[in-house]
């Protein structure tokens, strides 16, 4: 069992709970975005494990009304391993889910491993349509990378950055920096993507210029926040735009609360304030 303030960020260890919690979004009309948590699988037999996991959570997500989506891990689908596995394995589940209409995220993890998941994703969504990838703002290619994707059936969430520590030499380091690589990135992607475009941030400021990117161009977007981050914000904000929240479950939890509660600082204290005093609400 996940102990309080852990399941404000994590929606249980078995996917039977997850589709629960998804179910529930509904009325709030967020959308489930659900993640497997786990990655840099080594072992073949991790891979298939987790594999086998999202096509019967895809089995179950086209059971639920409105939309769905499942984010991946390329390192969780084999890609440490093998680029052929990975691929092999992510185009079984992208069938899955084609079958069941639910889209195919695919997350963006090291540097290393970006040139491998675009061409995934490129490919696949030529061949399926429902599938997107992540582009992080602060890695500096990625200004060319969105050019790459803008012209292909993918779609594209933007972030400011990844979890992962990145040399100078290749990447912003500094929160400013990093600012004002997203905003350079949402306004070319506004300019270059005419659907499917995700933005993903729980800057408000981020958000407001995202709103007033769409009134300029004339264009949808969708928002995309994590679950427990901002709750309050997510409702407001899904009455005027479609949103989802991504939604991760699993027994490896412990280093992703962890992580939250690094990245996150206030919205975890204000998470275990509203655990020690019910009824407090997260803005």
């Amino acid at each position: 069992m996940i102990p309080p303030v852990a399941n404000r960020f994590v929606a249980g260890e078995t996917a039977a709970e997850a589709i629960e919690y998804a179910r529930r979004l509904d009325e709030d009309d967020l959308e489930p975005m659900l993640n497997l948590l786990g990655s840099h699988h080594r072992e073949r037999s991790s891979v298939r494990a987790d594999a086998a996991a999202y096509r019967a959570l895809v089995d179950d997500l086209g059971t639920l009304e409105g939309d769905a989506a499942i984010s991946v891990k390329p390192t969780q689908l084999g890609l440490d391993v093998d680029e052929s596995l990975f691929r092999t394995t992510l185009a079984g589940i992208v069938s899955r889910a084609d079958d069941r209409d639910v889209f195919v995220w695919l997350d963006m993890e090291e540097h290393g491993t970006v040139e491998p998941t675009l061409a995934a994703a490129i490919d696949l969504a030529d061949e399926y349509g429902a599938v997107g990838v992540c582009l992080q703002a602060d890695l500096y290619r990625t200004l060319e990378d969105l050019e790459r994707v803008a012209g292909t059936a993918a779609s594209v969430r933007l972030v400011k950055g990844g979890a992962y520590a990145r040399p100078e030499a290749i990447a912003h380091t500094d929160d400013a920096r990093m600012d004002e690589a997203y905003r350079r990135l949402l306004e070319a992607a506004f300019k270059r993507v005419d659907d499917g475009l995700a933005v993903a941030t729980h800057d408000p400021a981020m958000i407001g210029h995202a709103r007033e990117l769409a009134r300029r161009h004339d264009t949808d977007f969708e928002i995309q926040m994590l679950m427990g981050v901002r709750p309050d914000a997510q409702r407001r904000l899904a009455r005027k735009h479609d949103v989802a929240q991504f939604v991760p479950y699993g027994d490896r939890w412990k280093r992703w609360v962890i992580n939250r509660g690094k990245r996150n600082v206030g919205f975890a204290a204000r998470a275990v304030g509203e655990t020690v005093l019910p009824g407090g609400r997260v803005s």
